[in-house]
């Protein structure tokens, strides 16, 4: 797979990797084909499991690089991953109070954003559409950052973490088809609105790649903003949506095994 890519565009290799992770968005939205509903301690250690991932990625795959490749430079080198990780959390803090979403398990009277008529699933749609757009950014700026010739930023890393994200959207693609076919809509909408979801990060991947591939001086902080947007989707959204049903010790468990799975496949390929 690595040798294969290594022969493409890093933009092209951004949009194949945001595909396959959008590819198994829709897998996950695939299962309301064979179940109407899921048991709601599974899904609360999925997104346990979720979230543990992007911990980890933010700092493996995201942070680390972005401090080391700063280093020896005029400014100190925690700066710009620091700056970029408060920018990407303030990005994603107005983009959430702006478009109108609602939280898995959450009653309609607590959606977020401006206020609106539209129906619950719509609002479901969103919450895990805004979801999605740091992941596939931070893709994107992955595979960007490798073009740029920085040795802490290496093709199977990007890889990796393409994997890893990939993993966790099986659970987010799951978590939009089941309630939406819970409330009556058929499965094939379920599905097609499921995996719908996702269709933003390959389009977040191209745009994170090309940005770092056209301004090189932006990448450690490129790196720390992707960081930064998927952290504040973990604490703000993954982590209460997974303790919310009470299975709070399973939901805890699954985030370790998540942060260990994204941690060995980060050190194992990078």
């Amino acid at each position: 797979m690595t040798d294969v890519l290594q022969n493409l565009h890093p933009i092209l290799q951004a949009l194949l990797a945001t595909c396959f992770t959008w590819g198994v968005t829709a897998l996950g939205a695939a299962a309301v084909f064979t179940a109407r509903d899921i048991n709601r301690k599974v899904l609360d250690g999925m997104l346990g499991f979720a979230g543990g991932v992007m911990i980890a990625a933010s700092y493996w795959s995201l942070l680390a690089p972005a401090i080391e490749m700063s280093a020896g430079k005029v400014l100190p080198a925690w700066f710009p991953a620091a700056a970029g990780f408060l920018l990407g959390g303030i990005f994603l803090r107005g983009a959430d109070k702006i478009l109108p979403h609602l939280h898995l398990n959450f009653p309609l009277e607590e959606a977020e954003g401006i206020k609106t008529s539209w129906q619950r699933s719509t609002l479901l749609i969103l919450a895990i559409t805004l979801h999605n757009i740091p992941e596939g950014l931070a893709v994107g700026v992955a595979f960007g950052a490798v073009a740029a010739g920085f040795p802490s930023a290496t093709l199977p890393a990007a890889i990796a973490l393409a994997l890893g994200i990939g993993i966790q959207n099986f659970p987010e693609g799951l978590a939009v088809s089941m309630p939406l076919r819970r409330e009556g809509m058929s499965r094939l909408k379920s599905f097609w609105y499921g995996q719908l979801s996702g269709t933003v990060e390959p389009i977040a991947g191209v745009i994170g790649a090309a940005a770092v591939i056209v301004a090189q001086p932006i990448l450690p902080y490129a790196l720390g903003f992707a960081a930064g947007a998927m952290i504040f989707v973990v604490v703000e959204e993954v982590i209460p949506e997974s303790q919310r049903g009470g299975n709070t010790d399973l939901a805890t468990m699954g985030a370790m095994v998540g942060f260990v799975v994204m941690m060995v496949l980060d050190v194992a390929f990078g």
